[in-house]
């Protein structure tokens, strides 16, 4: 079993920052990519960072520039650093990542349960 478990939302005022974490843990033989996903009330899930296993990063333009994914291989976790906050920002945010487990040949994809995050203005 492959488990994600994010860590780090709350609650911040508009201009704040904050830090989120999410570590993968189980029968875990490699990791490919790793992101974060946001969803609003009442809005889609959308990508917001993800970074390839070779550290290569991508945003959503309306996090460049404020926002900055990492990923430190050797603890099976990413990071998303987060800010210039703005309520725009609120949102759930989810933690996907690409990974093979031991026993199996293949890549899946996992999921975090998901963490709050509240700008307030």
């Amino acid at each position: 079993q492959v488990q994600l478990v994010e860590s780090g939302g709350g609650l911040v005022q508009a201009g704040g920052s904050l830090r989120l974490s999410c570590a993968a843990s189980g029968s875990i033989f490699s990791i490919n990519a790793m992101g974060w996903y946001r969803q609003a009330p009442g809005k889609q899930r959308e990508l917001v960072a993800r970074i390839t296993s070779a550290g290569s990063t991508n945003y959503a333009d309306s996090v460049k520039g404020r926002f900055t994914i990492s990923r430190d291989n050797a603890k099976n976790t990413v990071y998303l650093q987060m800010n210039s906050l703005k309520p725009e920002d609120t949102a759930v945010y989810y933690c996907n990542a690409l990974i093979r487990g031991r026993l199996v040949t293949r890549e899946n994809d996992y999921w975090g349960q998901g963490t709050q995050v509240t700008v307030s203005s």
